[in-house]
């Protein structure tokens, strides 16, 4: 018996009989994972170490949105139908990956104005700002911009992706859905809407949104998942609140690598709501 051999099957004879170590040929964490193809992608253009951690963030962002999006579409399907159960809690799971979408810009603001420049110029005009599964989940969520379409005519699977989101009815859609069906008032001109316009503030849906709040428990279901929407823009806000003041703290007030005003550009959209009627609800009750 050789010192290696030796050597192993001491190390395997302190090893739980349960614990499953011969793992030659069979699925592991590693393959199921398949972490080789995971961390292939992760290629820095510099040597500036910094590179890593702006990699990293975005990968990691680009992963939740996938997750967040996923989720989205069961729970517009799930209303679709007047199930409103699973919607609620596939809401909740987006939001909890919300708040990871959130937390990821602190470890982002640990890298300093002077680390940032080090590699900025590597990666010419990439910007978050092309992100499609970023704006597919704004389409989803009911921010509809054709103009949104555009920096991804040079790749028609994803443009044609992207423009099928943009033509299906939003979640706040198939919810004011789901309340005509279930016998309110909802406007006509809101039913029949422009899918690819983004929705626009209506009183006499904020009236009939109030008429559900004020006898919560005749509604609740409905009620529910009104918070639920709300959970969700209210942290979709904080996302580009950390994102517009990340910016600012590293770069500034100058143009985004997309071409972009920055951080003008960021601070505009926290004037835009999704569901509107929702928050103006609460100055009314």
């Amino acid at each position: 018996m050789t010192d290696e051999t030796a050597r192993t099957e001491k190390i395997e004879s302190r090893v739980g009989d349960d614990l499953h170590v011969d793992l030659a040929n069979r699925t592991t964490y590693t393959s199921y994972l398949d972490l080789a193809t995971l961390f292939s992608a992760h290629r820095p253009l510099t040597a500036a170490h910094d590179e890593h951690l702006f990699i990293i963030i975005h990968h990691v962002q680009e992963l939740w949105l996938k997750l967040v999006d996923y989720e989205l579409d069961l729970a517009i399907a799930s209303i679709r139908v007047g199930d409103i159960g699973p919607a609620l809690k596939a809401l909740a799971r987006v939001g909890r990956a919300q708040e990871q979408l959130i937390s990821a810009w602190d470890v982002l603001s640990t890298m300093t104005p002077a680390d940032y420049l080090v590699f900025r110029g590597s990666f010419g005009q990439a910007s978050g700002f092309q992100s499609y599964q970023y704006r597919k989940v704004e389409f989803r969520l009911g921010a509809k911009d054709a103009r949104m379409l555009l920096p991804h005519r040079h790749d028609s699977k994803i443009h044609a992706e992207l423009e099928a989101a943009l033509q299906a009815p939003s979640i706040y859609d198939e919810t004011l859905r789901l309340l005509a069906r279930r016998g309110f008032p909802v406007p006509k001109e809101v039913l029949e809407r422009d899918l690819c316009e983004p929705h626009v503030f209506n009183e006499a849906l904020r009236d009939l949104w109030v008429d559900i709040y004020r006898d919560s428990q005749r509604w609740f279901d409905l009620y529910e998942l009104a918070e639920k929407l709300v959970d969700v823009e209210d942290r979709f806000q904080q996302w580009r609140f950390r994102h517009m003041k990340t910016v600012e703290r590293i770069i500034g007030f100058k143009r985004g690598s997309g071409g972009s005003s920055g951080v003008g550009f960021l601070k505009s959209a926290l004037d835009r709501s999704f569901f509107p009627e929702l928050w103006a609800v609460r100055t009314e009750l």
